[in-house]
């Protein structure tokens, strides 16, 4: 078990961490809720359709609310609103505000009734992390160099975080389909439903001409639904349900060295010394939160246990 949630936390990394550019070239002539919408609409039905025609069956009524409840808040309260919010606020102090999550997520796992109590040493690598994205993002882009930073921006930026980490806490636990393929096409498709309702009620197809899109944007949406959404969100669907939440949420470390390696890689971007310190004490805190758990202790021991054992 443990080869597999390290195959798919490595999937994870890599995968989510590439789409950074794959959302930007599609949103260049899509709009961005809408580019959503179409993403994870049409990933769920190849999903969802692969899953029912290998004898899966489809969700029952109470695993469609389930679905319903974790697809809005991952994909449109967290996804969507990332999207919007950099429409105000510089990239680097957004990837700053969302690697946060992980917190989010461990605290969140601590509250629950029967949730893991992270020990001292996964507190202390979520504090390397954490570190790690300042300086990977650098002091100027936080201080934002004289920008004054919009507050709707900022402040959606943090709805996602609880949001995102809402929808995950509740995965952990709610009635979902056994299959967690069957359940990432049907929260896809039930995300899909809210960002395509947002998208019309913000406006943004106003004036919107879809003859204008280019095959720019259609390389990078197709990338976005079969390597993005299928192995990507499929892979943390997955570690969700059988990976401690304090392992998963490292993926919010690690994914914004991710786009900075390929920018250097494919649009000849320079990478400076930071870059470099802040990949190795990301990666750093990475191996030592796992190094943490490989002796629990106790309560913990059996709860890790069972939640490994859960394939």
């Amino acid at each position: 078990m443990k080869t597999k949630i390290w195959i798919a936390l490595i999937a994870l990394y890599i995968v989510w961490g590439s789409t950074y550019f794959g959302i930007k070239v599609a949103i260049e002539t899509i709009p961005p809720f809408f580019h959503a919408g179409i993403r994870f609409l049409i990933s769920g039905l190849i999903l969802m359709s692969w899953q029912r025609a290998a004898g899966h069956d489809l969700p029952t009524r109470k695993q469609w609310m389930s679905t319903a409840f974790i697809g809005l808040m991952l994909l449109l309260g967290g996804n969507g609103l990332v999207a919007w919010a950099e429409k105000f606020i510089p990239s680097g102090i957004a990837a700053l505000i969302i690697s946060s999550t992980p917190m989010f997520l461990v605290v969140a796992e601590a509250m629950r009734p029967n949730g893991i109590k992270p020990r001292w040493q996964v507190i202390v690598g979520l504090l390397i992390g954490f570190a790690g994205i300042f300086i990977l993002v650098g002091p100027g882009k936080i201080s934002g160099s004289g920008i004054k930073l919009d507050p709707f921006g900022v402040a959606a930026l943090l709805v996602a975080c609880l949001l995102w980490t809402i929808g995950s806490i509740f995965s952990k636990t709610a009635d979902l389909p056994k299959s967690s393929l069957m359940t990432t096409g049907a929260e896809m498709l039930m995300g899909s439903i809210g960002l395509f309702v947002v998208s019309l009620l913000t406006g943004e197809l106003n004036g919107w001409d879809p003859a204008q899109v280019s095959m720019r944007s259609i390389y990078g949406l197709s990338y976005l639904i079969t390597v993005g959404s299928i192995i990507g969100f499929g892979s943390y669907i997955w570690l969700l349900q059988n990976a401690p939440i304090s392992l998963v949420a490292t993926y919010a470390y690690v994914n914004p060295i991710v786009p900075v390696l390929l920018g250097s890689w494919l649009g000849n971007e320079p990478l400076g010394p930071h870059i470099w310190v802040a990949a190795a004490i990301i990666i750093g805190s990475v191996i030592f939160i796992n190094t943490s758990r490989s002796k629990p202790k106790g309560k913990q021991e059996a709860q890790e246990v069972a939640i490994e054992s859960n394939a």
